[in-house]
């Protein structure tokens, strides 16, 4: 049997002690340990946005002969990923937290690895808890593939389903104190 904390624990293990009379408002962050904006040795460090509330993100980056798929090119399940990640990280700045709840790419040029690329992403509209954004990998002007994709604002809580998240929490609440 699984425990998971109740919504109280939860809020606690983020925001304090539960004494407190100010609520601590967390910034929008990402794990360090994340594939596209974290220190991975086999990510892509996509930095994060500079700004609440974007509603446009662009970076530049290269994949390396880790992220092949054909010889000298990208694989194609990374190229997705990437593109998630901008616009995720966009997403996730203008309304944090979130995560995609589905995303359709169209593949239209090869993506070569060792090349400086551009990420671009562009909010299109958000609706609630929905968010939309399309997103671009770019090789100059030449737009390489293209995604729409749609993000869900969720609660912290979302984040405290496993024990890494929970140690996650556990270090904002001490670094908040």
């Amino acid at each position: 049997m699984s425990v998971r904390p109740t919504a109280a624990i939860s809020r606690r293990l983020f925001l304090g002690a539960r004494h407190r009379k100010k609520r601590v408002k967390i910034p929008p962050h990402h794990d360090p340990s994340c594939w596209g904006c974290g220190h991975s040795p086999d990510g892509i460090g996509l930095p994060v946005p500079s700004e609440e509330g974007a509603e446009t993100y662009e970076a530049s980056f290269s994949f390396d002969e880790r992220h092949q798929g054909g010889p000298g090119l990208v694989h194609g399940g990374l190229v997705g990923a990437a593109l998630d990640e901008a616009c995720g990280l966009l997403a996730t700045w203008h309304r944090f937290p979130a995560v995609t709840v589905r995303m359709f790419v169209r593949y239209r040029r090869p993506v070569p690895i060792n090349r400086e690329l551009t990420v671009t992403a562009q909010l299109t509209g958000a609706r609630g808890r929905r968010i939309h954004v399309d997103g671009r990998l770019r090789d100059g002007d030449e737009v390489l593939a293209e995604a729409r994709a749609a993000f869900l604002h969720v609660p912290l809580e979302h984040f405290l389903a496993t024990p890494e998240g929970r140690a996650a929490g556990e270090a904002w609440r001490r670094r908040l104190s």
